[in-house]
């Protein structure tokens, strides 16, 4: 038996356990898919060829001897964010970076269950911007049209899964990071309760803002992979109680009360949601409603939640400028964010974490009356490749919130979020929506896209194979 690029994440895992297939075959396979779209594509700044037949042969003869583990011997990706053992940690950066000692928690986590780490997968520059371009590996495309971007930061992660290269993948979300680029290539993309998925050895990535997910096609396999990442390191702040999101896969929610928010919350700068996706995300609010669940229109009470969230975002970036070893070598928006954050970083930066509690109490009151929201993940469709890539920081600045004014929120709030395929526009272009709750309603959230899930079977639907691909087949 083989597997093709169609097979999931749990698929895969029951094929391997059953015997039908081999690690070493679907790592091969892998790989081949890999380097046939690294010139189309262009999903990876780092692929572990050896090292990854190595860890499938050795799981090869564990399974031979029994062994049992979720993820025994399933090839996955991981964001070039996170450390792996004796790989470089760029972090979109160009230089030559050194590699490091040891893997992150949560790729050490995906190990022990028995996972294959095939790759290390791009992302612009400290994960700053909603597209994945920059000088250290050209630009990322979205494998649904090459001439537009996969989103970011987690675009090399999300291009990965969407054009089959990989079953699933990590990425990480500090403003939407997971959860725009899923919507961008048609994915489901978990963004989980702050420390579900530990970002050590950095305790606090970006001020606390920053949280690691999951990108896969279905509900169940980003449900998987977020069960198996999950947990913390012995010094992680953040220690929120377990949860199980596969067990959540196929539960019935019950009817409940979906706050449909379609108002972008406050930016400095003007943002408008664009019909053609105000069109898809409406169409899944009356799919919700013909499930049986009460749908109205209803925006959070966000205040001005976006003075928070910049100084916790330029902190982060200022604290990871200062350890580059090429800060001649960063984008100039990048330079310019730092000096921000270093102006911000006192009064506040002291602030804006304090006012977290605020915001919670005013927020969580909401959910008295709803229990989830239902919202755009973007403004728009996805951009085209460039379009952002030479603007200045102010322009690039506008131009971001006014393509992806919805995700940030949940950020500082550090609660946890879904997005969902929404379809398509006139022009081939996915679009998203998320699916947002309070502290901890992982397993609610997943509820729901699972029931949208299968009245919709947006996994059925796939990109046409780019060109070197088809010819490499040939």
């Amino acid at each position: 038996m083989t597997l093709d690029r169609a097979a999931g994440l749990a698929e895969t895992a029951r094929a391997l356990a059953a015997g039908d297939v081999t690690s070493r075959a679907l790592v091969e396979g892998a790989l081949a898919r890999i380097e046939a779209t690294q010139g189309s594509i262009n999903a990876f700044r780092i692929v572990r060829a050896e090292a990854a037949l190595a860890e499938a042969e050795a799981a090869d003869r564990e399974l031979a001897a029994g062994g049992r583990k979720p993820l025994l011997g399933v090839p996955v990706a991981v964001k070039d964010d996170m450390d792996v053992a004796g790989e470089p940690t760029a972090f979109g950066c160009c230089g030559q970076f050194p590699p490091v000692a040891e893997d992150g928690e949560a790729v050490r986590r995906l190990r022990a269950a028995g996972a294959v780490i095939i790759g290390k997968t791009n992302t612009c520059e400290f994960g700053q911007w909603p597209f994945t371009e920059g000088p250290a590996f050209g630009a990322t495309r979205n494998p649904w049209s090459t001439a537009h971007t996969p989103g970011g930061s987690s675009g090399g992660s999300a291009a990965a899964v969407a054009a089959g290269l990989v079953p699933a993948a990590l990425g990480s979300d500090g403003a939407g990071s997971v959860r725009i680029p899923a919507a961008w290539t048609h994915l489901v993309g978990i963004k989980p309760q702050r420390g579900r998925v530990s970002t050590w050895p950095r305790g606090e990535s970006f001020q606390g803002i920053t949280v690691n997910g999951t990108l896969a096609r279905t509900v169940a396999d980003a449900a998987l992979l977020l069960d198996a990442a999950s947990g913390n390191h012995a010094q992680d702040p953040h220690r929120p109680p377990a949860v199980d999101a596969s067990a959540a896969v196929g539960r019935d929610p019950g009817r409940l009360r979906i706050a449909l928010a379609l108002t972008p919350p406050f930016t400095a700068v003007p943002a408008r949601l664009r019909p053609e996706v105000r069109t898809r995300v409406v169409e899944l609010a009356d799919r919700l409603a013909a499930l049986g669940h009460t749908v109205e229109e209803a925006d959070p009470p966000y205040g001005q939640i976006g003075l928070t969230f910049v100084p916790r975002a330029t902190a982060g970036i200022a604290e990871r400028v200062a350890e580059a070893p090429f800060p001649a070598l960063l984008d100039r928006r990048t330079r310019d964010a730092a000096r921000l954050g270093r102006l911000l970083g006192g009064a506040p930066l002291r602030a804006a974490r304090r006012a977290e509690a605020v915001l919670h109490g005013r927020i969580g009151g909401f959910f008295t009356s709803y229990d989830i929201v239902l919202a755009p993940t973007t403004a728009a469709p996805p951009p085209r490749i460039g379009a952002l890539l030479e603007l200045s920081g102010f322009a690039t600045d506008r131009a971001m919130i006014a393509a992806c004014p919805y995700a940030w929120p949940w950020n500082v709030l550090g609660w946890p979020g879904v997005n969902v395929p929404a379809g398509f526009t006139a022009d081939g272009l996915p679009v998203g929506a998320q699916l947002l709750g309070p502290a901890n309603s992982e397993p609610l959230l997943v509820q729901v896209a699972a029931q949208l899930e299968a009245e919709l079977r947006w996994h059925e639907k796939w990109p046409a194979p780019p060109v070197t691909e088809r010819s490499a087949a040939a």
